[in-house]
């Protein structure tokens, strides 16, 4: 056996040595075309206007009635990011199983299809959708953010199911339970962490887009950014800001706390 494994040792590193050669040369062929030229940002005109349209945006503006609206706007996106996130873990877990193949081919293949179609639309152009079709305001951007994450979970939990031992849920159908029972009592214990796990990491990016969304009218923060620097209100704005990365950290913080448990 041993020598079985030093045989197909040389093989395996020239292998992996073309792939990374391969990469090497796809990166030098994306810079070259895209031709892209990274000296003008150290330029002395460049560092100076970018210093002073930061200097713009101090001091922040901490007037109380500001402060309110921002944390309203924290609390929008916030919701925004949830509702989106448990829509798309139901209709995503919900798909997944004839993605998975558990319901044949033609549902699998369906399945797949509309997952692909949804993750495939970014969430931008889900949320301009969902404006003219909802109004603007946090309906558009807790549907948008569902919509795509449906199709980014629903891959994720499909792939988990295939990988999931099948040998639990089979014991139990033969000792006379249902299909339901199998998949509750077999088949979801196992994949649960994984599933927690994947809607943990989903919700995070979520918060992050939840206030992007608001650039397209979708409510949160992120409308009332975009606001901001229409207006050139930059203290405004840098308020907003610290809002957005003072959530991200809290999110981020909680989730991981909660993988850990």
């Amino acid at each position: 056996m041993s020598a079985k494994n030093a045989g197909l040792k040389p093989a395996v590193i020239t292998g992996n040595l073309f792939v990374l050669l391969l990469l090497v040369l796809i990166s030098i062929a994306a810079f070259r075309y895209l031709a892209l030229d990274f000296s003008g940002l150290l330029e002395a005109d460049t560092l100076r206007h970018m210093g002073a349209y930061l200097l713009e945006f101090l001091p922040p503006d901490y007037s109380s009635d500001h402060l309110i609206a921002v944390g309203r706007g924290a609390l929008e996106t916030l919701a925004m990011s949830v509702a989106g996130t448990l829509l798309a873990a139901i209709t995503g877990l919900l798909l997944a199983l004839p993605a998975a193949g558990n319901l044949g081919k033609v549902a699998k293949y369906l399945a797949r299809g509309l997952l692909n179609m949804l993750r495939a639309i970014p969430e931008l152009v889900w949320a301009a959708l969902m404006v003219l079709a909802a109004g603007l305001g946090p309906n558009a951007g807790t549907l948008a953010l569902a919509l795509h994450t449906t199709g980014v979970l629903g891959r994720l939990f499909a792939e988990a199911l295939e990988n999931t031992p099948p040998d639990p849920a089979q014991a139990i159908r033969l000792a006379g339970g249902s299909g339901l029972g199998a998949f509750c009592y077999g088949t979801l214990p196992l994949l649960w962490p994984q599933l927690t796990a994947y809607t943990l990491y989903r919700w995070e990016n979520n918060i992050r887009m939840s206030s992007v969304l608001g650039f397209v009218g979708a409510g949160g923060l992120g409308q009332m950014l975009y606001i901001h620097l229409s207006l050139f209100q930059q203290p405004q704005a840098a308020t907003v800001l610290i809002a957005m990365l003072l959530m991200v950290f809290a999110v981020d913080g909680f989730s991981h706390w909660l993988r850990r448990r």
